[in-house]
C-alpha cells in the first residue's frame, strides 16, 4: 500500500514537475519579457521548474534500490531554499495583467494571507524533508516527500489554474 502512495506522489510530482517546466516554456514563454513584471513572470517560471526539477531528483533517487543520500541531500537543500524564496516570485502586477501567459490565479494576490499561509506550508515541509535528508533518513525522507507533495497540491488547487489536458 505505501508502493501504491508513493507512486501516486511521484506522479503528482512528476506531473507538477512537467507543468511547471517544459510544457510551460514552449507554449507560454517565447522571448524574454521587456518589462519589469513580465520578467517577474518568466523568473517565476524558472524558479519553479528549478523547484521542480529538485523534487522530481528526490522522487527518482527514493525509488532505487540504494538511493544516493547525497543526491537527496543536495536537491533538498534546494529545495528548502527555492520554497523560502517562493512568496517572492509574484509581486503585485505580475499576473496577466503584466501581458505573460500565466498559470496564477487572482487569488494569488486578492488573498495574501491565504497564499502566504500555503506558501509557509511548503517552506515547513520543505524544511523537514531537508533535515531527514541531511540526516540521511530515507524511510523519513520517503514519508516527507508526501507532505511536501501535499504542499504544493494544496496551494496549486486555490492558487493555479488547472492544467488542461
Amino acid at each position: 500500500m505505501a508502493k501504491i502512495r508513493l507512486g501516486a506522489v511521484v506522479a503528482l510530482a512528476v506531473g507538477m514537475g512537467v507543468a511547471a517546466g517544459g510544457a510551460f516554456a514552449h507554449e507560454h514563454m517565447g522571448a524574454m519579457p521587456k518589462t519589469p513584471m513580465g520578467k517577474a513572470a518568466y523568473a517565476r517560471h524558472q524558479n519553479f521548474k528549478a523547484q521542480g526539477a529538485a523534487f522530481k531528483a528526490i522522487l527518482d533517487e527514493i525509488k532505487k534500490d540504494s538511493p544516493d543520500k547525497a543526491v537527496i541531500a543536495t536537491n533538498s537543500a534546494k529545495l528548502k531554499g527555492l520554497a523560502g524564496q517562493l512568496p517572492t516570485w509574484f509581486p503585485k502586477g505580475s499576473g496577466a495583467e503584466s501581458g505573460m501567459k500565466t498559470d496564477a490565479k487572482p487569488e494569488v494576490w486578492s488573498d495574501p494571507a491565504g497564499f502566504a499561509a500555503a506558501a509557509n506550508r511548503l517552506q515547513v515541509e520543505s524544511s523537514k524533508l531537508d533535515q531527514l535528508a541531511r540526516a540521511g533518513d530515507i524511510a523519513g525522507v520517503k514519508g516527507e516527500v508526501r507532505a511536501v507533495g501535499g504542499a504544493c497540491k494544496n496551494c496549486h488547487d486555490k492558487y493555479r489554474v488547472p492544467e488542461q489536458h
